[in-house]
């Protein structure tokens, strides 16, 4: 980010606030090195670390994996030029929940009212897909490492999520996830257990080879809907709602704009800092089957599962053993994000009371939308319905899906009437009508090759 970027928010913030004993033009400038708000600045970082690890979902690993298959180091590239897309537009997304005290669709409820449903349900739908997938790939994981049926493991997991955000109370629930999200570097070490054409690999993803093919565009949608998704747009938004919430003396920053240098410096940090992290790990995934399913002439990946399971023989049995504890992993990180930022979507488009801090007697409905979600997802396991089309179907859909949604969130992001003064940063206005128009540039090559 910019040096420029910070000034200029520290100049918002200014011109914002007024000088007070109770409330200093910028309290946290005469402390911000101290130890006291160190270690609360570093606990506080969570809404965007969980957000990006759970961008790398069982769904994800599928698509990455099949990615690094069929077109083994050639498409390493993507990390590296999605990363400042994705982590600027996450950030925006966190700045709309942090300055107006409200998540993505309750800021396109009052902003754009008649498309507030079709947006909601776009979401609502890709996420009760994603949820079926990765529950199913969870079970067929478990199934690698333990005897017993996939299904019931998947069950098992499902409840297992539903049941942890219905008792655990939002701060103590995110400690939880923080430490998950470690369960990523499983991905790491199993690169590592691989034999890696390194001189390759990093020419690819300096050098991009480009194809204008309808293969390598439906991959490259598929890799841009999997790393920037909607529901990462809903979720970080609305955990930015809810530090608002369970965090005593703040406010949302159009109320408090006094507080806006620590919280967008905390917000910076927290962002790029998980992002880095998701798209290091995606990396690494990409990667590993580029050097073993690519490089043995396996250049189809049904299921993540199935990537861990055909590892064993190319790269051993310990590289396989991470693949799947990933898998199960993130997993468990992922599904309570999933069937969360639908809940949240529907429960801002609904009026109804929604927050992970409240307990189940006190926002029934929007608990019983995460339950539904989740109970939705796992209906699709006993269908007809293939999980791996309709999983990187999901991720395309995803994809095409993001550019409307995109443009309507930069909308908000530069209007007045939404920020007030908290209007984005040139920076941040030119990176991320960068990424709605790149999102948008792929879906029209895609859907002009569809037929050829």
């Amino acid at each position: 980010m910019p040096f420029y970027a910070s000034l200029a928010d520290v100049s918002i913030a200014g011109r914002c606030s007024t000088r007070t004993a109770e409330s200093p033009l910028i309290p946290s400038l005469n402390h911000v090195t101290s130890e006291q708000e160190s270690k609360s600045f570093l606990a506080r970082l969570g809404p965007g670390i969980i957000t990006g690890a759970s961008d790398d979902d069982p769904s994800g690993i599928g698509t990455y994996s099949q990615i690094g298959a069929q077109f083994g180091y050639g498409m390493l590239w993507t990390m590296l030029v999605s990363y400042p897309l994705m982590a600027a537009f996450q950030e925006i997304c966190a700045r709309i929940g942090r300055v107006t005290g409200h998540g993505i669709a309750g800021n396109v409820k009052r902003r754009y009212p008649r498309l507030l449903y079709g947006v909601v349900a776009v979401v609502v739908a890709a996420n009760v897909f994603n949820l079926g997938a990765d529950l199913q790939a969870m079970g067929a994981a478990a199934n690698l490492l333990l005897p017993g049926n996939a299904a019931a493991y998947a069950i098992l997991f499902g409840v297992v999520s539903v049941l942890a955000q219905f008792v655990l109370p939002y701060q103590k629930y995110v400690k939880y996830l923080k430490w998950l999200t470690l369960c990523l570097f499983a991905y790491v070490a199993a690169a590592f257990s691989t034999h890696i054409s390194w001189a390759q690999a990093l020419r690819d993803t300096f050098i991009p080879r480009l194809s204008l093919s309808k293969a390598y565009l439906v991959a490259l949608i598929a890799v841009l809907g999997t790393t920037i998704s909607p529901y990462l747009f809903f979720w970080q938004a609305s955990q930015e709602v809810e530090e608002v919430k369970t965090n005593r003396g703040e406010k949302a920053l159009r109320r408090a704009p006094y507080q806006a240098f620590t919280e967008f410096r905390r917000i910076r940090a927290d962002t790029y800092l998980g992002m880095a992290l998701s798209n290091l790990i995606a990396f690494f995934i990409i990667l590993t089957t580029a050097a073993t399913l690519n490089a043995f002439g396996m250049s189809h990946v049904s299921t993540a599962a199935q990537a861990a399971k055909a590892l064993e023989p190319l790269a051993g049995r310990g590289a396989a053993l991470l693949f799947a504890l990933g898998i199960i992993g993130t997993g468990l990180l992922a599904v309570p994000v999933l069937a969360g930022s639908a809940a949240y979507g529907l429960s801002e488009a609904l009026r109804w009371e929604a927050s992970l801090e409240h307990k189940p007697a006190d926002a029934k409905k929007f608990y019983a939308a995460i339950a539904a979600c989740t109970a939705l997802g796992l209906s699709l396991i006993f269908t007809s319905i293939d999980p791996i089309k309709a999983l990187f179907l999901a991720a395309v859909l995803n994809g095409l899906a993001a550019v409307p949604l995109m443009v309507l969130i930069m909308l908000m992001a530069t209007s007045r009437k939404v920020m007030g003064s908290f209007v984005l940063s040139r920076y941040l206005r030119v990176v991320g009508w960068l990424a709605a128009g790149a999102m948008g540039a792929v879906c029209v090559g895609l859907i002009l090759t569809w037929k050829s």
